[in-house]
């Protein structure tokens, strides 16, 4: 599955995108890895998408709430 990511570049956090239909929250870090999240609801999503941190905000609402999986 492809989700579409945005730039970010912001705190570590290079590009995000969310696939509403799946419920797929996509990261990639600057180092290059890419992280998928599932079951992540679209008011989350949108907060990390828009947040003015969101390294932090990922690190205190999705890192550890949601089952993730490393796809590179």
């Amino acid at each position: 599955m492809t989700v579409e990511r945005k730039p970010i570049r912001r705190a570590g956090i290079r590009s995000a995108g969310y696939d509403a239909s799946a419920r797929i929250l996509e990261i990639e870090f600057d180092s290059g890895s890419v992280v998928q999240h599932s079951g992540v609801g679209a008011e989350i999503a949108r907060r990390l998408l828009s947040s003015s941190a969101p390294g932090s905000y990922y690190k205190d609402n999705i890192e550890e709430e949601y089952p993730s999986r490393r796809i590179k």
